[in-house]
Parts: C-alpha cells; structure tokens; sequence
C-alpha cells in the first residue's frame, strides 16, 4: 500500500499542500485536475524526483520520504515517454536492469515476459526513430515494468495519442493493472478517468479536492469545481427553508426546487444531473416534485444524444436522446415543460 500523510512540497510560484490519500495494492487510482493543478509535480515528489518539505509518504508500511529514486521500488513512465534515441528497443528496456545482480539469461526472461505482455518482442532490435507514438509508449512502459516495481505511476501516458490508439493502450493499462500492478495515474481528462480508475482524486490548485470511486466523485461532488470538471453544469448558490417538513431550495426567488437532503445550513449549492431532467411537451402527474414550463434556448448534439438548455428562471441543461429530441419538435425559443425528481436535487454545503 502506498500512502502519502500530509505531504507538502513548495516550488517557485506554486505549493502542494497537506496531500494525503492511499491507495492499496492492485488498485487502478487517477490523479485528476486541471492544467497546473500540480499533479506532475506530485507524482514527481512520489517518484523521489521532487523534494517532499513536509509530511510521510508509505510504501509498504516503510517509510521512503527522503529514499533515493532507485530505492523506492517505484516506475515512473513520463508524458514524452523519454525513451533513449541512442539505443534499441531492447537496450532501452534493459537498461533499468543494469547494475542489478542478475544473468544475463534472467535479465533476457525478464524482457520476454514484458514485451510479450506489451506485445512489442518484434521491435526489440528497432531504433526509436522508426516506432510509433503507440509503440514508444509500450516501450517506455515495458522499461518500467522489467524493475517489477511495486508502483507504477504514469504521467498523463495517453495526451499524445490519437482516439484509436487511446483505446488501444486504455485497455492495455487495464490489461496491466489486471497482473495485480498498483498504478497511479495522472490526467486531465475526465473520461479517461472514469473508464479507468477503481477511485479518484481530484486535485485543485495543489490541494486534494475530493477522493472515492467515480461514482462517488462525479454522482455527489464536493464542490462546483468538481461538478464543473465533471461535467455538471446545472451547479447552483442557493438559500433553503423548510416548509411543511420539505426542504426548499432557491437558486432564485420565483423558482423553488424541492429537495429531499436536509442540509444543517441555510445556504449552500444545489446541483441536478443532466441525465436525471425529464422534457415533456405539457406537464403531466408523475413522481417528480419539480415541474416547471420554461423556454428552450439551445440545443446541440452531444456524445450520448442532445444536450437542452432550458430557462426557467434559471438556464438547465438536460440530456436526452436525439429520438426524444425530435419526437419532443425541440427547437430553440419554443416552450417545453421540465420535471425532476425531489431526489435528484443534491444539496452540498458551502
């Protein structure tokens, strides 16, 4: 198990701050945040490339704060995958193996067993001018997996691909991290998060924001940073009351949503899933507390059908299919009614 305690770093300009999170053998964990959120730096302090100022970081219950890069039986793969020009394939992969006390016949078993794995045993005698970008990644990844390391941490490994090969290499990680290797993974990139991680940290200017499965993080987030990265775009400050034993939500006085959380506070966020607002062309009895007519101003077709934005009062975003969004005539200044249930309204504190 790797574990960081209140690791804090400081660079020019920028600070990593009481980061502290674990992440248990065998797991699949995502760093995830913006640009210049500090999640190469942080993955750097963990590789020991980066100087930790403050706080413990675990490995195994042994603590390597201030071990050496060659001693913390840690693989760093970087986003350039810096693999050597000067040397083949397979000089490449061996060369974290020099200096070790092995054969020349275990160190070739060795590499077999990782190429074959990557599936790249026929480059072994190719220079890396004429690989590519796929195959310099497998590359780089194969000369971090032959040190057998106990952590595995990948810097944003797939930025540089193209959508096919991200594919490719999505499931060769998971293929990876299937063998049992623990890897830590860093990106910016929600859905490759989500279509990886066994959990997730959201990092926010040098401060862990959020941590738990994608379900937890992006279901229920802790903050409109989270909700916006995630997506969310029906993330609003509102005032609650209590009436008649139901708690009342207002993004702004004339529009009263219906909640069924009971915050402590009188004032927080409110936030609705897109997929989770229902569009009707006249109102209706159902389930849903929440039911307002308002007026389209916008439509536009998104990954998993339409996306609608509706003012009623306030701008909403729904998701729906494209078979909804003609059967419903959908179309920009038109009237549309909106339902959603009390249950799908999250009140955050804040």
């Amino acid at each position: 198990m790797l574990e960081l305690r209140n690791i804090s770093c400081r660079f020019p300009g920028f600070s990593l701050t009481n980061i502290s999170f674990s992440v248990s053998n065998g797991e699949y964990f995502v760093l995830l945040g913006e640009s210049g959120s500090g999640k190469s730096l942080l993955l750097e302090a963990i590789a020991g490339l980066n100087k930790i100022k403050s706080g413990s970081l675990l490995l195994d219950g042994r603590d390597i704060t201030h071990e050496k890069i060659q001693q913390r039986s840690i693989g760093l793969v970087f986003q350039d995958q810096a693999v050597f020009p000067h040397l083949s394939v397979k000089e490449n992969i061996a060369y974290p193996l020099k200096g070790k006390h092995l054969t020349s016949s275990e160190k070739s078993d060795i590499i077999e067993e990782v190429t074959h794995i990557l599936q790249i045993t026929r480059l072994l005698n190719r220079r890396p001018e004429t690989l590519s970008g796929g195959e310099l990644q497998r590359v780089a990844l194969a000369r971090a997996l032959v040190q057998k390391p106990k952590i595995l941490l990948l810097d944003e490994p797939l930025s540089a691909t193209d959508s096919k090969l991200r594919s490719e290499l999505r499931a060769l990680l998971r293929q990876i991290n299937r063998t049992g290797q623990t890897i830590v993974h860093v990106t910016h990139d929600f859905d490759e998060a989500v279509s990886l991680a066994d959990r997730i940290a959201i990092l926010q200017d040098g401060k862990i924001v959020q941590t738990g499965t994608p379900q937890d993080v992006f279901g229920t987030p802790a903050n409109g940073f989270v909700a916006h990265f995630a997506g969310i775009h029906n993330f609003f400050r509102v005032k609650t009351k209590k009436v008649s034993g139901q708690t009342i939500a207002y993004p702004v006085e004339n529009v009263p949503v219906i909640s069924t959380d009971s915050p402590e506070e009188d004032s927080g966020y409110m936030l609705i899933r897109n997929e989770d607002i229902l569009l009707s062309a006249s109102n209706f009895e159902s389930s849903a507390l929440n039911n307002f007519e308002g007026i389209v101003l916008d439509n536009y077709p998104s990954r998993t059908g339409m996306e609608i934005v509706v003012d009623i009062g306030i701008r909403l975003f729904a998701q729906i299919s494209r078979e909804s969004a003609e059967r419903l005539n959908i179309r920009n200044n038109g009237k549309i009614w909106v339902h959603f249930k009390a249950s799908s309204v999250r009140l955050i504190a804040g």
